[in-house]
Protein backbone atom coordinates (compact mmCIF):
# COMPACT_ATOMS: atom_id res chain seq x y z
CA UNK A 1 0.00 0.00 0.00
CA UNK A 2 1.27 3.51 -0.66
CA UNK A 3 2.16 5.44 2.44
CA UNK A 4 0.10 8.51 3.17
CA UNK A 5 0.26 10.95 5.97
CA UNK A 6 -1.96 9.69 8.77
CA UNK A 7 -2.45 6.32 6.93
CA UNK A 8 -0.95 2.82 7.34
CA UNK A 9 2.20 1.02 6.10
CA UNK A 10 1.79 -2.63 5.05
CA UNK A 11 4.66 -4.99 5.72
CA UNK A 12 5.58 -7.53 3.00
CA UNK A 13 3.89 -10.93 3.08
CA UNK A 14 5.71 -13.94 4.50
CA UNK A 15 5.05 -17.55 3.34
CA UNK A 16 2.20 -16.38 1.16
CA UNK A 17 0.05 -15.53 4.13
CA UNK A 18 -0.22 -11.86 3.38
CA UNK A 19 -3.56 -11.33 5.06
CA UNK A 20 -2.38 -12.74 8.41
CA UNK A 21 0.73 -10.67 8.33
CA UNK A 22 -1.28 -7.59 7.37
CA UNK A 23 -3.60 -8.10 10.34
CA UNK A 24 -0.83 -8.66 12.85
CA UNK A 25 1.95 -6.36 11.66
CA UNK A 26 0.26 -3.34 10.18
CA UNK A 27 1.31 -0.30 12.27
CA UNK A 28 0.02 3.28 12.16
CA UNK A 29 2.51 5.62 10.51
CA UNK A 30 0.99 8.73 12.15
CA UNK A 31 2.39 9.73 15.54
CA UNK A 32 0.28 8.88 18.59
CA UNK A 33 -2.04 11.66 19.74
CA UNK A 34 -1.12 13.95 22.60
CA UNK A 35 -4.25 12.88 24.47
CA UNK A 36 -3.20 9.23 24.42
CA UNK A 37 0.32 10.09 25.61
CA UNK A 38 -0.94 12.22 28.48
CA UNK A 39 -3.47 9.54 29.45
CA UNK A 40 -0.68 6.94 29.53
CA UNK A 41 1.43 9.12 31.85
CA UNK A 42 -1.52 9.74 34.18
CA UNK A 43 -2.30 6.04 34.26
CA UNK A 44 1.26 5.20 35.29
CA UNK A 45 1.13 7.82 38.03
CA UNK A 46 -2.15 6.42 39.42
CA UNK A 47 -0.87 2.84 39.45
CA UNK A 48 2.28 3.79 41.31
CA UNK A 49 2.49 4.40 45.06
CA UNK A 50 2.16 7.92 46.61
CA UNK A 51 5.89 8.04 47.10
CA UNK A 52 6.40 7.10 43.48
CA UNK A 53 4.00 9.87 42.41
CA UNK A 54 6.01 12.48 44.23
CA UNK A 55 9.20 11.03 42.77
CA UNK A 56 7.62 11.14 39.32
CA UNK A 57 6.71 14.82 39.73
CA UNK A 58 10.22 15.61 40.93
CA UNK A 59 12.00 13.61 38.27
CA UNK A 60 9.88 14.23 35.19
CA UNK A 61 10.97 17.78 34.60
CA UNK A 62 12.89 17.28 31.41
CA UNK A 63 10.93 17.96 28.23
CA UNK A 64 9.70 14.87 26.42
CA UNK A 65 8.87 14.70 22.72
CA UNK A 66 5.71 12.63 22.24
CA UNK A 67 4.20 12.33 18.79
CA UNK A 68 6.08 15.36 17.46
CA UNK A 69 4.78 17.55 20.34
CA UNK A 70 7.13 18.88 22.98
CA UNK A 71 5.75 18.33 26.48
CA UNK A 72 7.50 20.05 29.37
CA UNK A 73 6.82 19.43 33.04
CA UNK A 74 7.22 22.62 35.09
CA UNK A 75 7.92 23.07 38.76
CA UNK A 76 4.80 23.00 40.90
CA UNK A 77 4.15 23.89 44.53
CA UNK A 78 2.33 21.74 47.10
CA UNK A 79 -1.08 22.90 45.84
CA UNK A 80 -0.26 21.89 42.24
CA UNK A 81 0.15 25.44 40.85
CA UNK A 82 2.93 26.08 38.37
CA UNK A 83 5.81 28.05 39.75
CA UNK A 84 6.74 31.06 37.64
CA UNK A 85 10.51 31.07 37.81
CA UNK A 86 11.08 33.31 34.84
CA UNK A 87 10.48 37.04 34.34
CA UNK A 88 8.18 37.78 31.39
CA UNK A 89 9.68 39.91 28.70
CA UNK A 90 8.45 41.31 25.44
CA UNK A 91 10.30 40.51 22.23
CA UNK A 92 12.92 43.08 21.37
CA UNK A 93 13.58 44.51 17.94
CA UNK A 94 16.88 43.84 16.29
CA UNK A 95 18.91 46.75 14.98
CA UNK A 96 17.71 46.08 11.41
CA UNK A 97 14.07 45.92 12.45
CA UNK A 98 14.44 49.06 14.52
CA UNK A 99 15.95 50.88 11.54
CA UNK A 100 13.05 49.84 9.31
CA UNK A 101 10.45 50.83 11.91
CA UNK A 102 12.16 54.13 12.66
CA UNK A 103 12.70 53.30 16.32
CA UNK A 104 15.65 52.65 18.53
CA UNK A 105 16.32 49.11 19.79
CA UNK A 106 15.55 49.16 23.49
CA UNK A 107 15.29 46.65 26.23
CA UNK A 108 11.59 46.27 27.07
CA UNK A 109 12.40 46.07 30.77
CA UNK A 110 14.26 49.41 30.81
CA UNK A 111 12.79 52.31 32.79
CA UNK A 112 10.81 54.89 30.81
CA UNK A 113 10.52 58.46 32.01
CA UNK A 114 8.04 61.10 30.77
CA UNK A 115 9.53 64.52 30.18
CA UNK A 116 8.27 67.89 28.95
CA UNK A 117 4.58 67.21 29.51
CA UNK A 118 2.83 70.59 29.42
CA UNK A 119 -0.80 71.71 29.26
CA UNK A 120 -0.68 74.98 27.37
CA UNK A 121 -4.35 76.00 27.68
CA UNK A 122 -6.11 74.41 30.65
CA UNK A 123 -9.82 74.02 29.89
CA UNK A 124 -10.92 75.36 33.27
CA UNK A 125 -14.32 76.94 33.73
CA UNK A 126 -13.23 79.16 36.58
CA UNK A 127 -10.61 80.90 34.45
CA UNK A 128 -13.23 82.77 32.40
CA UNK A 129 -14.58 84.41 35.57
CA UNK A 130 -11.11 85.70 36.41
CA UNK A 131 -10.34 86.78 32.85
CA UNK A 132 -13.56 88.78 32.34
CA UNK A 133 -14.27 92.34 33.33
CA UNK A 134 -17.71 92.33 34.99
CA UNK A 135 -20.01 95.26 34.16
CA UNK A 136 -23.60 96.31 34.83
CA UNK A 137 -25.24 98.06 31.88
CA UNK A 138 -28.39 100.15 32.53
CA UNK A 139 -31.33 99.62 30.14
CA UNK A 140 -34.96 100.67 29.99
CA UNK A 141 -35.90 97.31 31.61
CA UNK A 142 -33.33 97.37 34.38
CA UNK A 143 -29.62 96.60 34.55
CA UNK A 144 -28.14 93.60 32.76
CA UNK A 145 -24.86 91.84 33.39
CA UNK A 146 -22.11 91.98 30.73
CA UNK A 147 -18.73 90.24 31.02
CA UNK A 148 -15.92 91.51 28.78
CA UNK A 149 -13.21 89.08 27.68
CA UNK A 150 -10.31 90.36 25.60
CA UNK A 151 -8.96 93.63 24.26
CA UNK A 152 -11.76 96.17 23.72
CA UNK A 153 -9.91 97.68 20.77
CA UNK A 154 -10.40 94.49 18.74
CA UNK A 155 -13.53 93.51 16.73
CA UNK A 156 -16.46 92.64 19.00
CA UNK A 157 -18.26 89.32 19.43
CA UNK A 158 -21.52 89.40 21.42
CA UNK A 159 -22.69 86.13 22.98
CA UNK A 160 -26.09 85.21 24.41
CA UNK A 161 -26.82 82.06 26.42
CA UNK A 162 -29.65 79.50 26.48
CA UNK A 163 -32.33 78.64 29.07
CA UNK A 164 -31.08 77.68 32.53
CA UNK A 165 -27.52 78.86 31.81
CA UNK A 166 -25.46 82.03 31.97
CA UNK A 167 -22.37 83.26 30.20
CA UNK A 168 -19.99 81.26 32.42
CA UNK A 169 -21.76 77.90 32.27
CA UNK A 170 -22.60 78.24 28.58
CA UNK A 171 -19.38 79.61 27.07
CA UNK A 172 -16.57 79.02 29.59
CA UNK A 173 -15.56 75.60 28.30
CA UNK A 174 -15.77 76.60 24.65
CA UNK A 175 -13.86 79.89 24.85
CA UNK A 176 -11.13 78.19 26.91
CA UNK A 177 -10.64 75.61 24.16
CA UNK A 178 -7.11 75.99 22.65
CA UNK A 179 -8.32 77.07 19.19
CA UNK A 180 -10.67 79.65 20.67
CA UNK A 181 -7.99 80.94 23.03
CA UNK A 182 -5.86 81.70 19.99
CA UNK A 183 -8.87 83.30 18.31
CA UNK A 184 -9.51 85.61 21.26
CA UNK A 185 -6.19 87.32 20.65
CA UNK A 186 -7.85 89.02 17.68
CA UNK A 187 -11.37 89.65 19.07
CA UNK A 188 -13.06 90.99 22.17
CA UNK A 189 -16.02 89.01 23.49
CA UNK A 190 -18.96 90.65 25.27
CA UNK A 191 -20.93 88.00 27.18
CA UNK A 192 -24.49 89.25 27.75
CA UNK A 193 -26.58 87.59 30.47
CA UNK A 194 -30.37 87.85 30.59
CA UNK A 195 -31.84 89.68 33.61
CA UNK A 196 -31.64 87.59 36.77
CA UNK A 197 -29.75 84.67 35.19
CA UNK A 198 -26.20 85.46 36.36
CA UNK A 199 -24.41 83.30 38.93
CA UNK A 200 -25.80 83.87 42.43
CA UNK A 201 -28.41 86.37 41.28
CA UNK A 202 -31.03 87.37 43.88
CA UNK A 203 -34.70 86.79 43.15
CA UNK A 204 -36.28 89.51 41.06
CA UNK A 205 -39.01 91.58 42.74
CA UNK A 206 -42.53 90.20 42.53
CA UNK A 207 -43.75 93.31 40.73
CA UNK A 208 -40.94 93.11 38.17
CA UNK A 209 -42.24 92.76 34.63
CA UNK A 210 -39.81 90.53 32.76
CA UNK A 211 -38.90 91.73 29.24
CA UNK A 212 -40.36 89.96 26.23
CA UNK A 213 -38.10 88.40 23.60
CA UNK A 214 -38.31 91.57 21.47
CA UNK A 215 -37.46 93.71 24.50
CA UNK A 216 -34.51 91.45 25.38
CA UNK A 217 -33.24 91.98 21.83
CA UNK A 218 -33.73 95.73 22.15
CA UNK A 219 -31.56 95.73 25.29
CA UNK A 220 -28.58 94.92 23.09
CA UNK A 221 -28.81 98.45 21.69
CA UNK A 222 -27.99 99.78 25.17
CA UNK A 223 -25.02 97.40 25.37
CA UNK A 224 -23.61 98.55 22.02
CA UNK A 225 -24.15 102.20 22.94
CA UNK A 226 -22.60 101.77 26.39
CA UNK A 227 -19.36 100.31 24.99
CA UNK A 228 -19.33 102.38 21.79
CA UNK A 229 -19.67 99.41 19.42
CA UNK A 230 -20.76 100.17 15.85
CA UNK A 231 -20.98 96.60 14.55
CA UNK A 232 -20.69 93.20 16.23
CA UNK A 233 -20.55 89.49 15.45
CA UNK A 234 -23.41 87.60 17.08
CA UNK A 235 -22.87 84.21 18.73
CA UNK A 236 -25.98 82.74 20.33
CA UNK A 237 -27.30 79.39 21.55
CA UNK A 238 -30.97 78.34 21.80
CA UNK A 239 -33.01 81.17 23.29
CA UNK A 240 -29.96 83.45 22.95
CA UNK A 241 -29.77 82.64 19.24
CA UNK A 242 -33.42 83.67 18.85
CA UNK A 243 -32.71 86.97 20.64
CA UNK A 244 -29.68 87.74 18.42
CA UNK A 245 -31.66 86.86 15.28
CA UNK A 246 -34.38 89.31 16.34
CA UNK A 247 -31.81 92.01 16.97
CA UNK A 248 -30.10 91.38 13.62
CA UNK A 249 -33.43 91.46 11.77
CA UNK A 250 -34.41 94.76 13.36
CA UNK A 251 -30.95 96.36 13.18
CA UNK A 252 -29.07 94.84 10.22
CA UNK A 253 -26.50 97.65 10.22
CA UNK A 254 -25.38 96.71 13.75
CA UNK A 255 -24.56 93.04 13.03
CA UNK A 256 -21.78 92.00 10.65
CA UNK A 257 -22.23 88.21 10.92
CA UNK A 258 -24.18 85.65 12.93
CA UNK A 259 -23.26 82.24 14.32
CA UNK A 260 -26.46 80.68 15.68
CA UNK A 261 -26.73 77.28 17.36
CA UNK A 262 -30.09 75.49 17.69
CA UNK A 263 -31.97 78.61 16.66
CA UNK A 264 -35.80 78.48 16.59
CA UNK A 265 -37.44 81.01 14.27
CA UNK A 266 -41.11 80.11 14.84
CA UNK A 267 -43.43 80.60 17.78
CA UNK A 268 -43.78 77.81 20.33
CA UNK A 269 -45.96 74.81 19.52
CA UNK A 270 -48.65 73.36 21.76
CA UNK A 271 -46.43 70.62 23.19
CA UNK A 272 -43.56 72.98 24.00
CA UNK A 273 -45.96 75.57 25.42
CA UNK A 274 -47.64 72.99 27.67
CA UNK A 275 -44.41 71.50 29.05
CA UNK A 276 -42.76 74.86 29.63
CA UNK A 277 -45.88 76.32 31.24
CA UNK A 278 -45.84 73.51 33.82
CA UNK A 279 -42.11 74.03 34.33
CA UNK A 280 -42.56 77.76 34.96
CA UNK A 281 -45.38 77.06 37.44
CA UNK A 282 -43.33 74.48 39.35
CA UNK A 283 -40.31 76.78 39.44
CA UNK A 284 -42.38 79.56 41.02
CA UNK A 285 -44.19 77.34 43.56
CA UNK A 286 -41.94 74.34 44.33
CA UNK A 287 -38.53 75.38 43.08
CA UNK A 288 -36.25 73.24 40.92
CA UNK A 289 -38.12 69.92 40.71
CA UNK A 290 -36.89 66.73 39.08
CA UNK A 291 -39.36 67.17 36.23
CA UNK A 292 -37.95 70.60 35.43
CA UNK A 293 -34.40 69.25 35.50
CA UNK A 294 -35.34 66.41 33.16
CA UNK A 295 -36.89 68.84 30.69
CA UNK A 296 -33.86 71.16 30.79
CA UNK A 297 -31.56 68.18 30.22
CA UNK A 298 -33.64 67.13 27.23
CA UNK A 299 -33.63 70.71 25.93
CA UNK A 300 -29.81 70.83 25.99
CA UNK A 301 -28.72 67.20 25.46
CA UNK A 302 -31.62 65.39 23.79
CA UNK A 303 -32.38 61.78 24.72
CA UNK A 304 -30.11 59.45 26.72
CA UNK A 305 -27.27 61.91 27.38
CA UNK A 306 -25.71 59.65 30.06
CA UNK A 307 -24.64 57.23 27.33
CA UNK A 308 -22.42 59.89 25.73
CA UNK A 309 -20.84 61.83 28.59
CA UNK A 310 -21.86 60.90 32.11
CA UNK A 311 -19.61 63.41 33.88
CA UNK A 312 -20.81 66.35 31.77
CA UNK A 313 -24.43 65.44 32.42
CA UNK A 314 -23.87 65.26 36.17
CA UNK A 315 -22.17 68.65 36.13
CA UNK A 316 -25.14 70.27 34.37
CA UNK A 317 -27.62 68.61 36.72
CA UNK A 318 -25.74 69.95 39.73
CA UNK A 319 -25.76 73.41 38.16
CA UNK A 320 -29.52 73.34 37.66
CA UNK A 321 -30.09 72.12 41.22
CA UNK A 322 -27.75 74.50 43.06
CA UNK A 323 -26.82 77.55 40.99
CA UNK A 324 -30.04 78.59 39.25
CA UNK A 325 -32.58 80.92 40.81
CA UNK A 326 -35.88 79.13 40.04
CA UNK A 327 -38.06 82.24 40.18
CA UNK A 328 -35.89 84.16 37.73
CA UNK A 329 -35.66 81.16 35.40
CA UNK A 330 -39.47 80.84 35.43
CA UNK A 331 -39.73 84.42 34.16
CA UNK A 332 -37.27 83.79 31.32
CA UNK A 333 -39.06 80.55 30.33
CA UNK A 334 -42.39 82.35 30.33
CA UNK A 335 -40.98 85.02 28.01
CA UNK A 336 -39.50 82.37 25.71
CA UNK A 337 -42.68 80.32 25.24
CA UNK A 338 -44.65 83.51 24.48
CA UNK A 339 -42.29 84.52 21.70
CA UNK A 340 -43.69 85.54 18.35
CA UNK A 341 -42.51 84.46 14.92
CA UNK A 342 -39.39 86.09 13.50
CA UNK A 343 -41.30 86.80 10.26
CA UNK A 344 -38.42 85.79 8.03
CA UNK A 345 -39.07 84.60 4.49
CA UNK A 346 -36.85 83.57 1.62
CA UNK A 347 -38.22 85.54 -1.31
CA UNK A 348 -37.16 84.23 -4.73
CA UNK A 349 -35.06 86.75 -6.66
CA UNK A 350 -37.02 88.73 -9.23
CA UNK A 351 -40.38 88.45 -7.48
CA UNK A 352 -42.40 91.56 -8.46
CA UNK A 353 -42.93 94.06 -5.66
CA UNK A 354 -40.64 92.33 -3.18
CA UNK A 355 -37.04 92.64 -2.11
CA UNK A 356 -35.07 89.76 -0.66
CA UNK A 357 -33.07 91.92 1.74
CA UNK A 358 -36.25 93.32 3.33
CA UNK A 359 -37.73 89.94 4.33
CA UNK A 360 -34.74 87.93 5.52
CA UNK A 361 -31.41 88.52 7.24
CA UNK A 362 -28.91 90.59 5.28
CA UNK A 363 -25.73 89.52 7.04
CA UNK A 364 -23.93 86.17 6.59
CA UNK A 365 -25.32 83.46 8.87
CA UNK A 366 -23.95 80.07 9.86
CA UNK A 367 -26.75 77.93 11.27
CA UNK A 368 -25.41 75.04 13.41
CA UNK A 369 -27.01 72.12 15.22
CA UNK A 370 -26.05 68.72 16.59
CA UNK A 371 -27.27 65.48 15.06
CA UNK A 372 -28.70 64.34 18.42
CA UNK A 373 -30.27 67.68 19.31
CA UNK A 374 -34.07 67.90 19.66
CA UNK A 375 -33.95 71.16 17.66
CA UNK A 376 -32.70 69.79 14.33
CA UNK A 377 -36.05 70.31 12.59
CA UNK A 378 -36.25 73.89 13.92
CA UNK A 379 -32.86 74.71 12.42
CA UNK A 380 -33.95 73.23 9.09
CA UNK A 381 -37.03 75.47 9.13
CA UNK A 382 -34.85 78.45 10.01
CA UNK A 383 -32.44 77.61 7.20
CA UNK A 384 -35.34 77.55 4.71
CA UNK A 385 -36.09 81.16 5.62
CA UNK A 386 -32.55 82.43 5.02
CA UNK A 387 -30.96 83.66 1.83
CA UNK A 388 -28.97 80.70 0.43
CA UNK A 389 -26.33 83.04 -1.01
CA UNK A 390 -25.09 84.22 2.40
CA UNK A 391 -26.11 81.44 4.78
CA UNK A 392 -25.05 77.88 5.49
CA UNK A 393 -26.47 75.05 7.59
CA UNK A 394 -24.19 72.68 9.47
CA UNK A 395 -25.09 69.55 11.44
CA UNK A 396 -22.32 68.17 13.64
CA UNK A 397 -22.43 64.43 14.28
CA UNK A 398 -22.49 62.58 17.61
CA UNK A 399 -23.60 65.49 19.78
CA UNK A 400 -26.54 67.59 20.94
CA UNK A 401 -24.87 70.31 23.03
CA UNK A 402 -22.30 71.29 20.41
CA UNK A 403 -20.39 73.72 22.62
CA UNK A 404 -19.49 71.03 25.13
CA UNK A 405 -19.52 67.76 23.17
CA UNK A 406 -17.77 68.85 19.94
CA UNK A 407 -15.85 72.06 20.71
CA UNK A 408 -13.05 71.31 18.22
CA UNK A 409 -15.40 70.99 15.24
CA UNK A 410 -17.38 74.07 16.24
CA UNK A 411 -14.23 76.14 16.79
CA UNK A 412 -12.88 75.16 13.37
CA UNK A 413 -16.20 75.98 11.68
CA UNK A 414 -16.38 79.36 13.45
CA UNK A 415 -12.78 80.17 12.51
CA UNK A 416 -13.36 79.38 8.84
CA UNK A 417 -16.60 81.37 8.89
CA UNK A 418 -14.85 84.47 10.24
CA UNK A 419 -11.96 84.04 7.85
CA UNK A 420 -14.38 83.76 4.93
CA UNK A 421 -16.04 87.01 5.95
CA UNK A 422 -12.70 88.85 5.99
CA UNK A 423 -12.15 89.15 9.74
CA UNK A 424 -8.41 89.13 10.60
CA UNK A 425 -7.63 86.98 7.57
CA UNK A 426 -3.86 87.01 7.93
CA UNK A 427 -3.93 86.26 11.64
CA UNK A 428 -6.50 83.49 11.26
CA UNK A 429 -4.45 81.88 8.49
CA UNK A 430 -1.41 81.88 10.77
CA UNK A 431 -3.55 80.36 13.50
CA UNK A 432 -4.73 77.66 11.09
CA UNK A 433 -1.14 76.78 10.22
CA UNK A 434 -0.23 76.56 13.90
CA UNK A 435 -3.18 74.27 14.54
CA UNK A 436 -2.23 72.07 11.60
CA UNK A 437 1.39 71.84 12.71
CA UNK A 438 0.31 71.11 16.28
CA UNK A 439 -1.97 68.28 15.15
CA UNK A 440 0.79 66.70 13.04
CA UNK A 441 3.35 66.89 15.83
CA UNK A 442 0.98 65.95 18.65
CA UNK A 443 2.66 62.57 18.95
CA UNK A 444 5.97 64.25 19.74
CA UNK A 445 4.66 66.63 22.41
CA UNK A 446 5.31 63.99 25.09
CA UNK A 447 8.98 63.03 24.96
CA UNK A 448 9.96 59.56 26.08
CA UNK A 449 13.54 59.24 27.24
CA UNK A 450 15.06 55.84 28.01
CA UNK A 451 17.32 55.79 31.04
Amino acid sequence: MPQAEGGYVSLPAVNGNGSAIYQSTTEPSAPPSVFESVKRVIGQAIKSTPGDSEELLRSERQPVIVGGVRLSFRDRDKTGKTLNTKMPSAPTHTAEEAHLLGTMPVDPMDDIELRSVQLHFPNARGSILEACDQRRVPTDKGDIHVAIQGDTSKPAIVTYHDLGLNYATSFAGFFNFPVMRGLLENFCVYHVTAPGQEEGAPALPEDYVYPTMDELAAQLLFVLSHFGLKSVIGFGVGAGANILARFAHGHPDKVGALCLINCVSTQSGWIEWGYQSFNARFLRTKGMTQGVIDYLMWHHFGRNPEERNHDLVQMYKQHFERAVNPTNLAMLINAYIHRNDLHLARTPPGTPGTETAATTLKMPVINITGSLSPHVDDTVTFNGRLDPTNSSWMKISDCALVLEEQPAKLAEAFRLFLQGEGYAVGTLQKLARKISMASRSSSTQIQLSVQ
